[in-house]
């Protein structure tokens, strides 16, 4: 890197959650609470979906790859936003800043997939039951995952490497709390607009793809649903998508308010607010909600205390 207003970076500084020092303590006490549960949720999931033999269906199969998606995508974010509220020291290196970004696409644009993929199955689950085991079968399952991360690794590997092999202007302070790709374009002064009219793209066709897919899927589901004789079946079929039609209704709701807000409204403070329900909030959230609202995974779970207690005694 070498002309005249290039500048050599080693290190950012992030604004981080808050400028207020006080404030500190007290938010590293909030996130730890809450990346712990996230960790044990998601852990707890995964661990739950492998081990019980009757949760070896494509519907779980799916379920611990958002775990895994969500453990992944938290862990990017909070050790090291944790380590500098207790530091009070707001810096990230050059590096670690690369690996934030990279990863952090990789896991969030694999959510989008991974839940149009569940989309997807209960569509197959609800609309041919009949047929489900074998147009659901594990390859299928395995290929929908392996496409999904792929595709992901790409446009992460892409995205990143424009942004760092482009040259950065005078200031290294990133107004976020972690190495996002908004808050870094104002750093850039080589090809800024092109980064943003590619991410731009980028972000639109993996928003609009997935909730297309989403919704294509869960209008077959109602036209079934409704075509249904029994109540029972209605009830049946609507409580296998409850879990999934809250966690997709809460993940595209928020970044459907950020992105479809008008640019006069974007704030730092409101699009930081945002970030932190999709980014540190849901991936808490998604466990719980796929565990308590479901019956299969509450009797996987007392059955394995069951065994443990056995264990004990």
């Amino acid at each position: 890197m070498g002309h005249q207003n290039q500048t050599v970076l080693t290190e950012f500084i992030l604004i981080g959650v808050t400028r207020s020092s006080e404030l500190h303590f007290a938010l590293f006490g909030i996130f730890l609470i809450i990346y712990l549960v996230t960790v044990f949720g998601n852990m707890g999931l995964i661990f739950l979906t492998k081990v019980d033999s009757r949760l070896n269906t494509p519907m779980y199969f799916f379920i611990r790859h958002l775990a895994f998606i969500d453990l992944g995508d938290s862990t990017v974010i909070y050790p090291k936003m944790l380590i500098n509220l207790v530091c009070h020291k707001n810096s990230i290196s050059y590096y670690e800043c690369v690996m934030q970004m990279a990863f952090y696409l990789l896991f969030i644009i694999s959510e989008f997939f991974i839940l149009s993929a569940m989309a997807y199955d209960r569509y197959v689950a609800i609309c041919n039951p009949l047929l489900y085991n074998v147009i659901m079968s594990p390859r299928v399952c395995h290929a929908l995952v392996g496409i999904t991360y792929l595709y992901s690794t790409f446009q992460s590997l892409m995205v990143t490497s424009m942004i760092f092999t482009s040259t950065f202007c005078g200031s290294n302070v990133i107004s976020h709390f972690y190495c996002d790709t908004a808050p870094m374009q104002p750093l850039l002064c080589s090809n800024a607009q092109e980064i943003e009219l590619l991410i731009l793209v980028f972000s639109a066709i993996n928003l609009i793809s997935s909730l297309l897919i989403i919704l294509g899927s869960y209008m077959f589901i109602l036209m079934s649903i409704i075509q249904m004789n029994s109540a029972e079946g209605r009830k049946k079929a609507f409580s296998t998508c409850g879990s999934h039609l809250t966690v997709v209704t809460v993940f595209y709701g928020t970044l459907l308010f950020m992105y479809l807000q008008p640019k006069s409204a974007h704030s730092f403070e409101t699009d930081k607010m945002v970030s932190e329900v999709y980014t540190l909030i849901i991936p808490m959230l998604n466990p719980f909600i796929y565990s308590l609202r479901n019956k299969d995974v509450k009797i996987a779970f007392n059955r394995l205390l069951k065994i443990k207690c056995k264990l004990c005694i």
